[in-house]
Formats: C-alpha cells, sequence, structure tokens
C-alpha cells in the first residue's frame, strides 16, 4: 500500500501492519488503525533517526513471527484528535494544527480546560502528544527556553502552544501554552473565516472551519500499537 492510498484501504481488525520507510509514515498510517500493531522498518538507518520505525528489515520474519504469536513486547503510543461541533474529527499521532492555511493570522477565542478564556490572534495552535515531543512541540517549547512541559512518549498527556501570539486592544498572550491531562480538553472558537486542522504535517487531509465554529482538542479514543521488540 502506497502512501497516497492509505485514505481508502481497508485495514481489518485482525490486522499486523508492517510500515517500511521514514518515521513520519508511521503516523500517516496510524489515523487509519484501531489499534492493529505495528512493526516500523527502517530501510536506511544512515538517514533516518528512526524513532517509531525502529527495525532492521533483516528482523521482519521474527518480529511477525512473535506479533502473531502474542509474544512481541508492544508499546501504546497516545493520539490527539479535534472534534469540532459538527462531528468531523481528525486524528494524528504527534500533533494537530489549528489555524490559517497560509500560517498568517487566525483569529478565535481560546478556552482553557480551567476555565480561563482569551480572545487571540496568532500564527494558530498545536496540541501535541509524547510521540510528537520530539518534534514540532519541541521546536515550540524551545523557542519559549525550553521551560515548557513536554509529554512523556508512553505517556497519555498532551501539550499546547500557541504560536506568535499578537497583542492588540482586543487580543491578548497570556494563554500561550500548557498541558492537557486525560479528559481534558483546549477549545478554540473560530472569529475569522477560512481555519483548518491538519495532523501530522499532511496540510492536504484537513477539516475547514468557518466562523462561530468551535473545536475541541484532547487525547483520542484510539492508540497507536508499536511493536517494540
Amino acid at each position: 500500500v502506497e502512501r497516497s492510498e492509505l485514505h481508502h484501504f481497508g485495514f481489518a481488525a485482525e490486522d499486523i501492519v508492517v510500515v517500511v520507510g521514514q518515521d513520519g509514515l508511521v503516523a500517516n498510517v496510524a489515523k487509519y488503525l484501531d489499534e492493529q500493531p505495528v512493526v516500523g522498518v527502517d530501510p536506511a538507518p544512515e538517514v533516518n533517526p528512526g524513532v517509531p520505525v525502529q527495525h532492521r528489515p533483516q528482523d521482519v520474519a521474527d518480529l511477525l513471527a512473535a506479533t502473531a504469536g502474542g509474544e512481541a513486547v508492544v508499546r501504546a503510543r497516545a493520539m490527539v484528535a479535534a472534534r469540532t461541533d459538527d462531528e468531523q474529527v481528525m486524528v494524528s499521532l504527534n500533533e494537530v494544527y489549528v489555524g490559517h492555511p497560509s500560517h498568517q493570522s487566525a483569529r478565535y477565542r481560546l478556552l482553557t480546560p480551567d476555565g480561563r478564556s482569551e480572545r487571540q490572534s496568532s500564527s494558530g495552535a498545536v496540541v501535541g502528544t509524547g510521540t510528537g515531543a520530539s518534534g514540532w512541540c519541541a521546536s515550540l517549547a524551545a523557542q519559549r527556553g525550553g521551560l515548557d512541559p513536554l509529554p512523556r512518549p508512553d505517556g497519555s498527556g498532551l501539550s499546547w502552544f500557541v504560536r506568535e501570539p499578537w497583542p492588540s486592544p482586543s487580543t491578548g498572550t497570556a494563554l500561550s501554552a500548557g498541558m492537557l491531562e486525560p479528559g481534558e480538553e483546549l477549545a478554540l472558537v473560530v472569529e475569522s473565516d477560512g481555519l483548518v486542522v491538519f495532523g501530522d504535517g499532511i496540510e492536504t487531509d484537513r477539516l475547514t472551519l468557518s466562523w462561530g465554529q468551535q473545536v475541541r482538542i484532547g487525547l483520542a479514543r484510539q492508540r497507536l500499537s508499536l511493536v517494540c521488540g
């Protein structure tokens, strides 16, 4: 199955999925699964970091046998879900982005789980998992001096960041980062036209939001089941 065919491929509940390629391909596949075990295979270890694709091609036969026999070490990885008020859902392994499709200023009202609210104009908001903590969210945390907490890869927490919030008479910058525990959600109420939600850097696979719509972002029901050994 090629990457471009994933959105209409039918994965069965009993499947074992072998992903061969870069780390990002695991994220592309994960949102179409419902906890089927995934064996990540790195065909170019001298090039790829090999975080979710941590196995060598020569190990696949033994890993498949161990997985089918229930003897493989399988680690659950949290995923993040964005849900709109008209029942659209975007599920991602690393992170979801809410903002303008060209990354210019997006206007919205941000609501945190503890009841705080702020109108903002920014380059968008990013909510990421522990798996994504080594990617985009790590970069956003580093821009803040590395002081913001990031979830562990094997944890169920999420981190959120507002990109470049702009202070003005009608918009603020007080709410720019935080953590979400299981059961908590970050909400955005859209106050400009044409905002989008996409996950794991795939901008062509997106939800489109109009003025007044609300999107809530929290822990997804499904998890990635990653075969680790």
